[in-house]
């Protein structure tokens, strides 16, 4: 089987392992490139907790602060993991999805009353997290750490491979990047090729982001975690 990967090419690539060691081949493309922005040591005074929405925000918190014993609130699997490879010492991680799952995850610990957060964002941000944690009654600061374009073409191999019918699933793991692939396909007059791929959502969110394309079918995974989006391979 042939998998699209379609996450920044760092997380693309360490799938992409994980992927052939179940013994399929891979395209790895990146609709988004990340770019961290450089800066002094991060003010973390009367910061009590770092808030984490994406994996990329834990690699970026690791390049600006030195400061390993901070509390950090991940939104997920993946970002967890990522902040705990950095060296993070204490990494929380919200079982929930989204903004919603977070802010439950973070007010079930800390006590708003008495808790400064800041949340470390890329320029693309998904739901308003801080108004979230703000009207729970917490101090929030944002702040960009990281640049996310989107891709502005659909790239050459991986037209060819979805006009010839060579890809057999792709991987979606943020509404983002599926709604990017919505918009370049259609540019491109490809959807009809949609129909020999398998779409693999990782929550209903970003299967909605690829409603407006026909797929051979859309699987979503039962969890918000890679092992979940690769368990979905075994379905197919």
């Amino acid at each position: 089987m042939r998998v699209l990967l379609t996450r920044p090419r760092q997380d693309g690539e360490a799938l992409a392992a994980l992927i052939a060691g179940l013994g399929h081949s891979t395209l790895v493309e990146p609709l988004i490139d990340i770019q961290f922005i450089a800066g002094p040591e991060l003010d973390l005074s009367h910061i009590d907790a770092l808030v984490l929405t994406s994996a990329n925000g834990a690699r970026a918190a690791a390049q600006r602060t030195s400061n390993r014993t901070i509390p950090i609130f991940a939104v997920g699997p993946s970002t967890a993991a990522q902040a705990a490879q950095a060296g993070f010492q204490s990494v929380s991680q919200s079982s929930g999805h989204g903004v919603v799952g977070l802010t439950s995850h973070i007010r079930s610990i800390l006590d708003p009353k008495a808790s400064a957060l800041l949340h470390l964002t890329g320029s693309a941000v998904a739901g308003d997290l801080a108004g979230a944690l703000k009207a729970q009654g917490f101090q929030v600061r944002s702040q960009k750490l990281y640049e996310a374009s989107p891709a502005k073409i659909l790239p050459a191999v991986l037209a060819d491979e979805l006009n010839a019918g060579q890809i057999d699933a792709a991987m979606f793991f943020s509404p983002r990047t599926a709604a990017i692939f919505w918009s370049l396909v259609s540019q491109t007059g490809l959807g009809p090729a949609c129909t020999n791929v398998t779409a693999l959502a990782l929550s209903p969110s970003v299967a909605k982001s690829l409603d407006t394309l026909t797929f051979r079918k859309v699987l979503v995974a039962h969890s918000a975690s890679t092992p979940a989006m690769l368990k979905l391979l075994e379905t197919l």
